[in-house]
């Protein structure tokens, strides 16, 4: 008998739309063994409704037009909403963003359908989350059983052991709404974060960016033609022409967990002062009554090393064949 085929991943998406989180929707768009079961919009690189609208456009390049958008909540939980057209441009996809999708995002919002669906298929969903946590700290307030009913949660997001990418200490997506980050790492999910400390390893250099654009597939066209901005932006401050892509490195490492190694951590997240938003472990080798950690949370499984370059092959292969 020939084996069986590998079970397939059901993924819901929660992310803002956005240069790479375009590019993470395509690669997993290729994957045959991932389902995009529903994508949530969220605030962050753009305002949600135009992250809803992008989401739309992207799974229309690929065939996907019948996966239901849901758009989020527009602010963060306790500040002003601040989102980052500067870096991919003013509709969020480095001016390449093109007609409007002939599609309606759908009428609940992303909280409602992301506890709607774990509700309905419990233990079988993987939540991927690359965006501001509003909208699952939302669903996490309406079900409080939601850690249990999904099977895991991947993120993109935090900063350990290197800067900041909107202060100096926090990443964007918890320093964009830190109450909602601080609220599901201390939640109890199967929850797997991958920081900056990683992401930065998936560097797009110009290269591999014109073998991207030499592949005549519909995703590969459509990556290439919003990365302008983006390109420009990291050229810039690393001196070379390239750009990091940060939530396909996380959607590669959902589908493939062996990219990666990781440590079990606990991690907070400052909530006051300079240094809010910044992901936070307790470094030290010795354990004193205070000072630290300071409720008995769950650890999160933290990517600690990844094989870059396996990863960025799977993200060119997917998009220069689909």
């Amino acid at each position: 008998m020939p084996p069986a085929a590998p079970p397939r991943l059901s993924v819901v998406l929660d992310t803002d739309p956005g240069v790479d989180d375009a590019w993470a929707i395509l690669y997993l768009a290729a994957q045959p063994d991932v389902e995009i079961v529903a994508i949530g919009a969220a605030h962050g690189n753009v305002p949600t409704a135009t992250a809803a609208a992008n989401a739309l456009r992207v799974l229309d390049v690929v065939g996907l037009d019948h996966i239901p958008v849901a758009a989020g909540h527009p602010t963060p939980l306790q500040q002003p909403l601040e989102t980052s057209e500067f870096v991919h441009g003013e509709d969020g996809l480095g001016g390449g963003a093109g007609p409007t999708s002939p599609r309606r995002t759908s009428p609940e919002p992303a909280a409602e359908q992301l506890v709607r669906l774990a509700r309905q298929r419990p233990g079988e969903l993987t939540l991927l989350a690359l965006a501001p946590l509003t909208n699952i700290a939302l669903a996490l307030r309406m079900e409080p059983n939601l850690p249990r009913l999904l099977r895991r949660v991947v993120l993109m997001g935090g900063a350990f052991h290197v800067p900041g990418n909107v202060t100096a200490w926090a990443e964007a997506n918890s320093a964009h709404d830190p109450e909602a980050a601080e609220e599901v790492l201390r939640a109890g999910f199967d929850l797997t974060m991958v920081p900056l400390d990683m992401t930065e390893h998936a560097w797009a250099d110009e290269f591999w960016l014109k073998r991207i654009a030499d592949a005549d597939t519909p995703a590969a066209r459509f990556a290439t033609s919003v990365l302008d901005a983006y390109v420009a932006l990291y050229s810039s401050a690393r001196g070379t022409v390239g750009c990091v892509l940060h939530d396909p490195l996380a959607a590669a490492i959902m589908v493939d967990e062996s990219l990666a190694t990781y440590e079990e951590r606990q991690v907070m997240v400052e909530l006051a002062g300079h240094t809010r938003g910044a992901t936070l472990l307790d470094e030290r080798k010795f354990t004193i009554s205070r000072g630290g950690i300071p409720d008995q949370r769950p650890p999160v499984r933290i990517a600690a090393t990844v094989d870059a370059a396996t990863a960025m092959d799977r993200i060119h292969r997917a998009l220069a064949t689909s």
